[in-house]
């Protein structure tokens, strides 16, 4: 079962830099999410959603695939598997895109909309399902970050502890590379 966690940002920027992050450390093996949305909202107010899978393109990838495949063993059989994988993988393609845009996968997209919708103008969020997580080296690198928990399905205490991970802004780091970040003493 997945976590969902989602953080505003008063900088429009900042969520994305925090996906990036934990894209970043997924690919470490210390997160793995299901899914990881930003969403941003401009000083015009115009709010822009920002997803990690392209469900329509994944969806007329695999169609295309899967149609050709098809088409290339019924054309065979009709001694024309050349114009049978043309075709069963065009037809693939257009399936396999219209079932792309009508699937909604990770996070509802009417969640994200009603939060961007609910964010101040020059500000952003970040919505991520969390399958698990090596909690002592994630929440060190996320709250450099900052932000505030807008909503989440941790316990109300684990909620409380996150929260406060996220409000400790670190002391800015001078010298080479970020000597010293890291080394402050928990209270």
């Amino acid at each position: 079962m997945s976590t969902l966690v989602a953080v505003s940002y008063p900088d429009i920027n900042k969520a994305e830099q925090v996906v990036e992050t934990l894209r970043q450390m997924q690919s470490e093996y210390l997160i793995d999410l299901d899914d990881a949305v930003y969403v941003t909202k401009d000083a015009q107010g115009k709010v822009k959603l920002h997803q990690s899978v392209n469900l329509v393109g994944a969806g007329a990838g695999g169609g295309a695939l899967w149609g050709g495949l098809w088409g290339l063993l019924i054309g065979a059989l009709v001694l024309q598997p050349i114009a049978g994988a043309a075709i069963g993988a065009g037809i693939g393609a257009g399936t396999g895109a219209i079932a792309g845009s009508l699937t909604d996968y990770g996070v509802d997209d009417n969640f994200i909309k009603q939060l961007g919708a609910n964010l101040t103008p020059n500000s952003s969020a970040m919505i991520i399902l969390v399958r698990r997580a090596t909690t002592d080296k994630v929440i060190p690198e996320i709250s450099k970050y900052g932000g505030t928990i807008i909503q989440s399905s941790l316990s109300t205490e684990n909620e409380a502890k996150l929260q406060a991970a996220l409000a400790q802004t670190p002391p800015p780091t001078t010298g080479a590379m970020g000597t010293g970040a890291g080394t402050a003493a928990n209270p």
